[in-house]
């Protein structure tokens, strides 16, 4: 029998490929997605993707989603027990649970992290798509129809205009050399709206852009066909 395996999901493209990779390896089931919603702003933590499109990404992928909300500006201790709660809260729903999947690459000093925190939450982590070469990945994304906007980006590793961008190929032949394909040190984040895990696409347009804490564009992402 497959192993259920709860994913922390963020919205973004690694999440998407994570779930690909955990849906083509029998020995996992995929049993629900976590995320951590910032309260308040009632937007997915750091990438700033509405909740409600969060809902609808989860209900395109047919999978329950356990959200573990936090405050604005967080201290990693409120993070922790956030997090603690929603895991409690899915093996409630399904006992057997003890895997969590990440969509992480290559910070070590991350997975170490994530490690330790679910060890001593009686947890594993697996990471399906640790160590590979993130420029094949990016280019396999779009190959296989996923597409994403950038919802986010770090002012101080890549320039604002990125922010708001549909992640293809042009994108990718724009990145200065010292920004990493998949963003995997938080130079953009990004939002999918459409995959070949949906059920159907989420169609969106772009509204107001936000620079928060001097630093961080964020554009709002809004629902079209609502």
């Amino acid at each position: 029998m497959a192993t259920p395996i709860l994913l922390a999901w963020s919205g973004g493209k690694d999440s998407a490929l994570a779930l690909e990779r955990l849906r083509a390896e029998p020995r996992w089931r995929v049993a629900g997605l976590v995320t951590t919603v910032t309260e308040g702003y009632d937007r997915i933590a750091i990438h700033g993707v509405r909740r409600a499109i969060l809902h609808r990404q989860a209900a395109a992928l047919a999978l329950p989603l356990i959200e573990a909300t936090i405050p604005p500006q967080a201290t990693n201790e409120t993070y922790e027990a956030a997090f603690a709660r929603a895991l409690a809260a899915a093996r409630e729903r399904e006992p057997d649970l003890a895997d969590i999947a990440f969509g992480d690459l290559f910070l070590a000093d991350v997975r170490a992290y994530r490690d330790a925190l679910l060890a001593r939450l009686g947890w594993r982590g697996t990471y399906p798509l640790w160590g590979e070469d993130t420029a094949r990945l990016a280019r396999h994304f779009l190959a296989r129809g996923h597409r994403a906007i950038l919802s986010c980006v770090d002012t101080e590793q890549l320039d604002a205009r990125f922010c708001g961008r549909d992640y293809d190929a042009a994108l990718l032949a724009e990145l200065p050399p010292s920004c990493d394909p998949c963003g995997e040190r938080g130079e953009f984040h990004t939002c999918v709206h459409a995959s070949p895990l949906f059920r159907a696409p989420i169609p969106l347009r772009r509204g107001a852009r936000v620079l928060r804490d001097g630093r961080f564009q964020y554009i709002d992402l809004i629902e079209a066909d609502r």
